[in-house]
């Protein structure tokens, strides 16, 4: 007689049956409902968060689903209803801080509303690109899509969006096709310039944001447009890449220069690097240079001296592209084109006086 030890399969060409292993059944609905004393559509109910389930009843399967470790199949409900829990994000760039923010707070928001975030970031912006994006979101069955392009894209390439899923765009020109919330880089920027010319300084001088920007491309805009409006004189404008680093570049010319004496940067970390370099060069904030930037960063009140800046309200961005898109979801018809704007307010800290007296600058 052969001795068949463990892990041998087969003996003297004996075929020899692998050892069986015991697969633990997962608990079912049905389990849930005999454990309570309900029916499995009862279960179903509680499951699916409906209201036509008294309390004591509600509390009683939900203490079974517990006890017997019960875990509803969200995957099964989502096909049956047609409905995920999922909104996709698309996003150019992930390094800027307003692109950030933004995230956060479209996350946040979701979350409150019971939705979790797929999130695809995209290295360029091409028409390609985006598209490809959008049907990975839509291959992943997402409710709908928030894009974040920062980049001016969207106005003038077409992408195309799958017939149905509501989609939710951040700062772009797309608002005669798509539903659009933006913050009012317009006024926000007028108020940062008008700021320092009502102090008295001649002109303004600008560190923009990158030329493919949109939003920085609707402050420079606006700061052009503001100073032309004053009778003041236009600078060049020296852009920059959202960097302190850009901006500190762009900071030791602007301090070699004598006849500057006010600075508007298209951001506060480039407001920043701007401080440093009049710093370095004995050149005081604010007494000889006043400086503001955009976007009032949690850091700003901190910097020396405490940076002016533009407040963008980022939280209410998110809340309200994740209000409009859940309002889509719920009532297709109820994807109605247009852009909604979030106002902005300049925010008055230290690094902004009135110019000193000529010959002192």
């Amino acid at each position: 007689m052969a001795t068949i030890s463990p892990g041998d399969s087969a003996v003297s060409g004996v075929p020899v049956a692998p050892p069986t292993r015991s697969v633990q059944r997962l608990p079912s609905m049905a389990d849930v409902a005999a454990l309570a004393g309900v029916s499995s559509q009862t279960v179903s109910r509680v499951v699916n968060g409906r209201s036509n389930v008294d309390a004591d009843t509600r509390d009683r399967v939900l203490a079974a689903m517990d006890e017997i470790g019960y875990r509803p199949n969200s995957a099964a409900r989502a096909l049956k209803s047609g409905k995920f829990s999922t909104i996709g994000v698309i996003m150019f760039t992930l390094s800027s801080f307003g692109n950030m923010r933004t995230l956060d707070a479209v996350a946040m928001a979701a979350a409150e509303a019971g939705y979790s975030i797929t999130l695809i970031p995209v290295a360029l912006p091409t028409q390609g690109a985006v598209a490809g994006a959008v049907n990975r979101l839509a291959e992943q069955a997402v409710d709908g899509i928030v894009i974040i392009m920062e980049a001016h894209m969207l106005d003038r390439i077409d992408v195309t969006v799958p017939t149905g899923l509501p989609v939710v765009i951040v700062d772009s020109d797309a608002g005669a096709r798509y539903t659009v919330v933006d913050t009012d880089q317009t006024e926000g920027a007028r108020l940062a310039t008008q700021h320092l010319l009502d102090l008295g300084h001649k002109t303004v001088w600008h560190i923009a944001g990158p030329e493919s920007s949109f939003s920085a491309g609707r402050r420079t805009a606006s700061w052009r447009n503001t100073l032309k409006a004053a009778g003041a004189p236009v600078p060049p404008v020296l852009e920059g890449d959202w960097n302190a680093a850009s901006g500190y570049v762009h900071g030791v010319a602007l301090a070699a220069n004598p006849e500057v004496t006010a600075v508007f940067a298209s951001n506060d970390q480039m407001a920043l690097g701007v401080m440093r370099a009049l710093h370095e060069a004995g050149r005081s904030v604010p007494a000889e240079v006043s400086v503001v930037g955009f976007d009032d960063m949690r850091e700003a009140d901190a910097f020396w001296p405490p940076l002016t800046t533009v407040h963008q309200d980022f939280g209410q961005v998110g809340r309200l592209c994740i209000e409009k898109l859940l309002r889509q979801i719920d009532s297709p018809s109820a994807s109605v084109p247009g852009t909604t704007i979030v106002p902005t307010h300049l925010v008055l800290r230290a690094s902004t006086a009135p110019p000193p007296p000529p010959g002192l600058a």
